[in-house]
């Protein structure tokens, strides 16, 4: 899909943020982005992945997929330490960022300042939001992506299509009419393909996913679950 800066993204998609989990941190998650990897190739569903900054270079240097930033900051390259420098991850192989992630929540000042920088940077922007109302503030700026997730149902294994429908599908329906163009994912509790199903049912175009498939004993086994039923819709 030309519009997202990469030809490695494609919708439906399955996000899966690494976070700062063992079990995608370093080594291990260089061998979860291989899993990733090997399902994309399997089934053609594009499996994107969201790894720490300091696993970006060599999980984009070894594997195929499209990989993304847990965040940026708005800034440009000159005296600020500790930030993260839009042009960094890029160079080191990000497709594009998550902004505003429950888990690092910005300020609407900033999240416009951001999306100004991943469009300056050729870098996806995925805004991060809790809702409908801010969703669709969110889609007045115009970013590639929105992944609604209620935040009291991450990592509950309470899958946001089923304990929220209304939520996914009031939020497809009002971004739409402030944005036509931005892909919607749904997030929150994402831990079978049902729930993946679910999700493209009510209107949206992938979904982003963390401990469902992270922390899974089994992740190739969840991602295939999700793949085939991405398949299926």
């Amino acid at each position: 899909m030309s519009k997202l800066k990469s030809s490695r993204v494609h919708t439906p998609i399955v996000l899966v943020n690494f976070k700062t989990y063992v079990e995608g941190t370093g080594k291990n998650a260089l061998k979860l982005a291989k899993i990733c990897e090997k399902v994309n190739l399997e089934t053609d569903v594009c499996v994107g992945v969201v790894p720490q900054f300091v696993d970006i270079a060599p999980i984009a240097g070894a594997v195929s997929i499209p990989v993304f930033s847990q965040h940026i900051d708005p800034v440009s390259a000159g005296s600020f330490t500790g930030h993260v420098l839009p042009e960094s991850v890029k160079e080191a192989g990000a497709v594009g960022t998550l902004i505003n992630h429950s888990e690092r929540r910005l300020k609407l000042a900033d999240i416009d300042a951001t999306i100004t920088r991943t469009r300056k940077t050729d870098l996806i922007s995925v805004i991060c939001s809790n809702n409908t109302a801010v969703s669709t503030a969110a889609a007045a700026l115009k970013p590639d992506m929105i992944a609604v997730e209620p935040p009291e149902l991450i990592g509950t294994g309470i899958p946001v299509s089923k304990a929220k429908p209304e939520v996914v599908s009031g939020t497809v329906n009002l971004v739409r009419r402030v944005n036509r163009d931005v892909i919607i994912l749904c997030g929150a509790g994402i831990t079978q393909g049902e729930d993946v199903a679910a999700a493209l049912r009510l209107g949206t175009e992938g979904v982003l996913v963390a401990s469902g498939v992270v922390k899974a004993k089994d992740p190739y086994r969840v991602l295939i679950e999700f793949a085939e039923a991405v398949l299926k819709a």
